[in-house]
């Protein structure tokens, strides 16, 4: 049994994350493993080719849609609780986005940064630090980076769910070093 399944919409998630409520995911995007998106209080809207990394939290403020648009990427551990990010962005690891807040288009939110409430970033920014700061405009590199990202993850999925590491036995692949 394939540890990722596809659902109708085109999308792809782990066996363990969890998604509940008014949550809709477009084709292409990936939900990975202990992920949680939460859309019991108001709406959450992933669109196409975004990727809900594992243990990452997408939840919202109570009547307040959250929408992350095309070709996201959310990293491992991150929580994002604000009311928009807009396509292409990343928000890196362990990163917190807090309530209403709103990320512009191809922006990169620093790992460990916490966005406060209400705060709007605009297009192509770079916010680091806690509590988060614009600190400078997006680099031409950091951009193919955060591109590269959305197809790695596209490319990652279709291979957990085809089944390519379904086989794999840690104690028959494990090596004792002693």
């Amino acid at each position: 049994m394939s540890r990722f399944i596809r659902l109708e919409s085109g999308c792809l998630r782990a066996g363990n994350c969890t998604i509940v409520g008014d949550v809709r995911i477009g084709a292409g995007s990936s939900v990975w493993f202990g992920a949680v998106i939460r859309g019991d209080v108001a709406p959450v809207l992933i669109g196409q080719r975004v990727n809900v990394q594992d243990n990452a939290v997408v939840h919202c403020d109570t009547g307040v849609t959250n929408s992350i648009e095309d070709d996201v990427t959310i990293g491992h551990n991150a929580t994002v609780h604000g009311k928009q990010v807009g396509r292409g962005s990343l928000i890196g690891m362990g990163a917190t986005v807090l309530s209403r807040s709103v990320i512009g288009r191809q922006c990169l939110i620093a790992a460990g940064a916490v966005v406060p409430p209400d705060l709007v970033v605009p297009d192509r920014m770079v916010v680091m630090g806690v509590p988060g700061k614009i600190v400078r405009q997006v680099k031409d590199e950091d951009l193919r980076y955060m591109e590269w990202l959305t197809t790695h993850y596209i490319e990652l999925a279709e291979q957990y769910a085809a089944g390519k590491f379904d086989s794999t036995d840690f104690q028959q692949n494990h090596i004792d070093r002693k």
